[in-house]
């Protein structure tokens, strides 16, 4: 395939855009896979946003691709874009070490996860494996095993997690595609955190096998640098999966339902701290400033909260008894390997008894029902993604400031995991540091399409950010 496409533009390509240049046959993905593969091997050191990278079978499947659309046979939706998948999910041919030095360099290499299958069945180039903390226990992005993975926007700083090698590599557009998690806020804390989009879609949509430690809380999502190009990705990734034991909605969607041309009849709540949380003020005003296009766009705006209170206690429970079943698997030798700090949370799980662990269910009950009644009222909710801003690499919390856990930093992203909702973190401008700033949109339960079609139609109205100068990155 010959390409009538300047290679000096490919760093900034979206998915979207890719699959039109294939199309045109101005573009090849052998070419635009090269072109990722020399950027990670480039700018990868600085970030560290790979914990495994396979060059030769990305190309090989990047050729069958050019073949493919030389032919004007594409296989699928997906077919020749580079793409990720993060190191807690199985896929064939590649180690899957959930950031751990207790898992074993063999591993699961002959195992496709049903996202891994269901990308690659659409003709996705898999690139590697991102980085994760261990078991993606927490809110940043650290491992025993790889160490620390950095925010491109500033490398002192961290990239958030768990899918913190997902964020980083969209960020940089070390491929155009990425599989996140999110249990807790792992694919919309990284997403806030280094301004690019990722969407937690309503559980049930994106299949789960193995399924994880945390149960239901769990998610699986796109992590990109457009809303377009999640809704583009959940189109091959949000298909049932037999082996999944917890499947939700069987219908298909077609997520590539063009947003409406306004957004006149709508009701947006906006909650400014979901009535207990601390924001930061440049946060709140770049976050504000960006609710005034949803009323520029025919939404009415209101100012006003769940009133659901602050559920941390619930989601801890849960999220502690969760990590207490990987402790139940290791031995004292490998337990000893652990991240201190994971360690100390699953020990914590150890003593929940059965008594409580029903409670914390009930209540989630109890807010799941809460939250259907409240968008009985309104289309969505918006809030910011994240109270903070990026803060030093290497931490669990912000070294200066008053918190135990990466929880006690994320007070928007975990309630709606516990209500298994569809959220996303769109950019929406950066703060008084220069760094990105989360605008977090939240829909009733398989509602998917409004949350991505409102922040379709607001991205095509704010700024793309990008890190400055990435390929000039030094050390802090």
């Amino acid at each position: 395939m010959v390409s009538s496409f300047s290679s000096s533009g490919l760093a900034d390509l979206t998915a979207s855009e890719a699959l039109v240049l294939f199309r045109r046959h101005a573009l090849s993905p052998v070419e635009l896979t090269e072109d990722c593969l020399a950027r990670i091997e480039r700018d990868n050191p600085q970030v560290n946003a790979f914990a495994h990278v396979d060059a030769n079978q990305a190309l090989a499947v990047a050729r069958a691709s050019e073949a493919r659309w030389r032919a004007g046979t594409p296989c699928g939706v997906l077919d020749g874009v580079p793409t990720t998948i993060k190191d807690l999910t199985l896929t064939s041919g590649m180690p899957t070490r959930f950031g751990s030095a207790t898992s074993s360099a063999e591993g699961q290499w002959d195992t496709d996860a049903p996202i891994s299958r269901h990308l690659r069945e659409a003709g996705a180039v898999i690139l590697g494996k991102t980085t994760s903390p261990e078991f993606g226990w927490k809110g940043v992005t650290d491992n025993p095993l790889h160490g620390i993975t950095r925010n491109p926007w500033d490398l002192r700083l961290t990239p958030g997690g768990s899918s913190g090698g997902a964020a980083a590599a969209a960020a940089l557009n070390l491929g155009l595609l990425h599989q996140g998690s999110d249990a807790g806020g792992s694919i919309r804390i990284p997403c806030s955190f280094t301004g690019t989009f990722g969407i937690k879609p309503t559980f049930g949509w994106v299949p789960q096998w193995p399924a994880s430690a945390m149960s239901t809380l769990s998610h699986l999502g796109p992590m990109t640098r457009t809303a377009a190009d999640s809704a583009l990705m959940l189109s091959a990734m949000a298909r049932p999966d037999s082996r999944d034991g917890f499947l939700g909605n069987p219908r298909v969607e077609d997520w590539l339902i063009p947003p409406p041309a306004s957004l006149k009849g709508w009701r947006i709540a906006y909650s400014p701290d979901l009535g207990f949380a601390n924001v930061a003020p440049d946060i709140a005003s770049c976050v504000r400033e960006a609710l005034l296009l949803l009323q520029e766009l025919g939404a009415t705006v209101e100012e006003v909260n769940p009133g659901f209170g602050d559920v941390l206690d619930t989601f801890n429970t849960l999220w502690f008894a969760g990590a207490s079943q990987v402790l139940e698997r290791l031995d004292e030798e490998k337990q000893a390997l652990l991240d201190p700090g994971f360690l100390d949370i699953a020990q914590r799980g150890q003593d929940i008894t059965l008594r409580d662990y029903l409670a914390a269910c009930r209540e989630r009950e109890r807010l799941t029902a809460w939250m259907q009644a409240f968008h009985q009222d309104y289309d969505l909710l918006a809030t910011p993604t994240m109270p903070i801003a990026p803060f030093a690499a290497g931490h669990n919390v912000p070294p200066d400031g008053p918190y135990r856990d990466w929880m006690d930093w994320t007070p928007f992203s975990y309630p709606f995991n516990l209500t298994q909702q569809p959220a996303a973190s769109l950019p929406c401008g950066v703060d008084g540091q220069g760094l990105p700033v989360g605008l977090h949109l939240v829909g009733s339960r398989f509602q998917d399409l409004k949350v991505l079609h409102v922040a379709q139609l607001l991205e095509a109205r704010l700024p793309r950010l990008t890190p400055p100068h990435p390929h000039k990155m030094e050390d802090g």
